[in-house]
């Protein structure tokens, strides 16, 4: 199970960083955020996916999750929401003052 989620995060790397490339700003935002749940699924894979107890105090079980990757992840999910969230802003703002997305024809403008 391990693999098959590592090589889709492989794939969601693969497709950020294509949209990364592409002159449309949207799709540069849209290529961050698929490149942020790539990190995200990688980092839980990395963590092990473990079945087993609740960490607590005077259980008796065999098995413990660890939910440090778990919660690291959960953070990173809430400020790759709100990095995004502030760039489709930006870039809203940039098009109802330039009437463009394109890359290369924002390059020009005086207020660059």
């Amino acid at each position: 199970m391990e693999t098959l989620i590592t090589i889709l995060a492989g794939v969601l790397v693969t497709v950020a960083v294509y949209l990364l490339l592409s002159r449309n700003l949207i799709r540069v935002i849209l290529g961050t955020a698929i490149l942020s749940h790539a990190v995200h699924l990688l980092i839980m894979t990395m963590g092990g996916l473990k079945k087993g107890s609740v960490p607590l105090l005077g259980e008796h079980a065999e098995k413990y999750t660890d939910a440090l990757p778990q919660a690291l992840i959960l953070t990173a999910i809430v400020i790759s929401f709100a990095v995004t969230a502030f760039l489709l802003v930006l870039a809203y703002r940039t098009y109802k003052e330039t009437g463009s997305d394109d890359l290369d024809t924002l390059r020009g403008f005086k207020n660059e």
